[in-house]
């Protein structure tokens, strides 16, 4: 862990200087009538919730962050439901649906409770940067997250929530014991879904929908 946290803490400068996507902004459900088009052209309806979906609109536009690519992790569904979604916003079109975990002390089935504080072993919600690449001691191939919101995922770094592959995450898990397995905050997907997760997301945006 302590390798870990001296990793984080010296990559930390480089990759906050890290260029944001150049593509063109997403404003929020609030400010753009055309969301509600948005959502139908990417093919989500019925797959995605459209209240996530225009949550995590309106999270960008608070950031006044530009959205290319992003991951919507909708924390509202139960874990045996593959409720994390890459959505490419420029090409409208959904890249991947899959599974993915919540934290041990969120929930069961549901992830019921959220927490910012280290040790709470909880999912935080909110706008996440996903940084780079790394190499964890304990999961291997990871990436980084930043959280973006004050009070509510602002701890990430500190909490070294990553985005991270477990064998306690996939059909097999579920068919055992009813519900994925959980971690201590991270949003973890399965180790096979993982390299085409880090394709896909390494510098891009990750939103975490809960109550």
């Amino acid at each position: 862990m302590q390798l870990l946290v001296a990793f984080l803490i010296a990559c930390a400068p480089l990759w906050k200087m890290a260029p944001r996507a150049t593509a063109p902004a997403i404003p929020g459900e609030s400010a753009d009538p055309e969301a509600g088009t948005l959502y139908h052209a990417c093919g989500l309806d019925g797959v995605l919730e459209e209240e996530a979906f225009h949550a995590a609109l309106a999270g960008c536009a608070k950031h006044g962050i530009q959205a290319g690519v992003i991951a919507i992790a909708d924390m509202t569904r139960p874990s045996t439901e593959q409720r994390f979604f890459v959505v490419d916003l420029e090409a409208r079109k959904l890249l991947l649906r899959t599974w993915v975990a919540h934290g041990k002390n969120s929930g069961g089935l549901y992830c019921e409770r959220v927490s910012n504080v280290s040790g709470s072993l909880q999912t935080s919600k909110g706008l996440y940067r996903v940084g780079g690449k790394i190499s964890s001691p304990k999961h291997g191939d990871a990436l980084l997250l930043e959280g973006l919101d004050p009070g509510l995922n602002s701890a990430a770094l500190r909490r070294e929530i990553i985005i991270h592959g477990a064998d306690y995450v996939g059909a097999g898990f579920i068919a055992r014991h009813g519900r994925l397995g959980r971690s201590f905050g991270c949003p973890a997907v399965a180790p096979e879904v993982l390299p085409q997760v880090i394709g896909l997301l390494e510098g891009r945006l990750l939103y975490v929908h809960a109550n």
